[in-house]
């Protein structure tokens, strides 16, 4: 199962999910602190802004960024449950989030994954670099790309909902 959510509901998602693995998603220098129970077994924290290009001073999502991800998603599918977040919850989480479920699923239809996002989260606008990363790892052809712009911005929001997908459940999308 994968869970998505805002830093702000960390805890409570936490506590409700009970995930084994959190994967948080935050600009340099982001305190993140977990909850003390339910502790989860492993806890990755890759560090950049939520930028869809390079710029002066701020660091860019990366390849190594969307690897990274990517290998500690398969572990958590493996092992548990994964719960993903950043800061408001809407782009840089909902970006991994479309990027683990593509991988998990590489014979899914990328559109049809990216309206599923926009059905559970209305407000995800998922990173436009990361997505374009991911892409081009996972080979994708621009796909994700393209299912992605087609979906458009979220709905204009402070932070984004809580949700959960379960890859399974999405692979008659397929």
């Amino acid at each position: 199962m994968l869970h998505v959510c805002p830093l702000s509901k960390l805890e409570d998602t936490m506590h409700v999910a009970a995930p084994t693995h959190v994967l948080s998603l935050v600009s340099p220098g982001t305190e993140v602190v977990l909850p003390v129970e339910p502790k989860p077994a492993h806890h990755l924290v890759l560090e950049f802004n939520d930028i869809a290009e390079e710029r002066d001073g701020l660091i860019a999502p990366q390849m190594e960024h969307v690897e990274r991800l990517l290998a500690f998603a398969t572990q958590a599918q493996a092992n548990g449950s994964l719960l993903v977040h950043c800061w408001a919850g809407v782009s840089r989480s909902t970006a991994a989030a479309y990027i683990i479920t593509c991988a998990a699923l590489p014979e899914a239809d990328e559109r049809a994954l990216a309206q599923h996002l926009r059905k559970v989260s209305p407000v995800a606008t998922p990173n436009p670099l990361l997505i374009s990363l991911a892409d081009t790892l996972l080979q994708r052809n621009g796909r994700m790309i393209q299912s992605i712009k087609e979906i458009g911005r979220g709905a204009e929001t402070f932070e984004g909902n809580q949700f959960s997908l379960e890859p399974a459940a999405l692979a008659e999308l397929a």
